[in-house]
């Protein structure tokens, strides 16, 4: 065995070129060995037709069941009891619909006719839904279609429609003396852990505040903070 290497110099050497020179012995050493390779390529190319074999057998198989249940359910799609359940469930979403737009549509007026500043929250629905606790309850609500007819009708009435920040504490804000709940005290859906509270009870711990160490309702501390937006709207901001 000999070694031709180019005439270059050393550091620009990139390959290297090797030619072999085997003799009787070392030949018939190469061919067993390259015999002995050959077999165990044929034997795994047989091994993989096979395995394709079977894998095509397989799909063909899967493909007449699935062609088998979409003819089924094509057939049931068609029956008259399938049909009849379809159109009465059909007319049941359609009438919660309209009951569900009569409504919005008779409130949403009836407060531009009484009031000439409306506040309402612009909250973040995305992330609302995100919770599964209230995600039902907040895509039933219908929170942006009411936004959006509420906005309008105000444009029509001359009225002011104040959009609180979503960010803006209402819930952890008291309304009688502006005190914020932060960290361990804030109130969740859960509550509060630390003082044993409910989810929808607000008491602020403020010893300066009317309402110190008093049980209020939640919802009605938030609605009295975001109707200080209207007096006070430097307040629309997050803390």
């Amino acid at each position: 065995m000999t070694e031709q290497i180019e005439e270059v110099p050393a550091e620009l050497i990139q390959t290297r070129v090797y030619e072999l020179r085997p003799n009787e012995t070392m030949r018939r050493v190469l061919d067993e060995a390259c015999d002995y390779r050959r077999y165990c390529w044929n034997q795994g190319l047989a091994l993989w037709n096979e395995m394709y074999k079977a894998r095509q057998a397989l799909k063909s198989s899967l493909a007449s069941d699935s062609k088998k249940r979409v003819q089924n359910g094509e057939a049931a799609c068609e029956s008259k009891n399938y049909l009849k359940t379809k159109a009465k469930l059909q007319a049941y979403y359609r009438k919660a619909s309209n009951i569900q737009n009569d409504l919005m549509h008779k409130f949403t007026t009836e407060l531009v006719n009484d009031y000439d500043k409306i506040v309402i929250e612009n909250l973040s629905v995305k992330g609302m839904l995100m919770s599964y606790i209230a995600s039902k309850g907040v895509h039933r609500s219908m929170f942006g279609k009411f936004k959006q007819i509420l906005t309008y009708k105000c444009d029509w009435y001359g009225k002011d429609l104040i959009l609180a920040n979503k960010l803006y504490p209402s819930t952890q804000r008291c309304a009688a003396c502006g005190n914020v709940k932060k960290g361990d005290d804030k109130i969740t859906l859960y509550g509060n852990k630390k003082h044993g509270t409910k989810h929808n009870e607000y008491i602020c711990y403020n010893k300066k505040c009317p309402n110190y160490n008093k049980v209020v309702d939640r919802d009605k501390n938030a609605m009295l903070s975001l109707l200080a937006l209207t007096e006070h709207p430097e307040l629309n901001h997050a803390l």
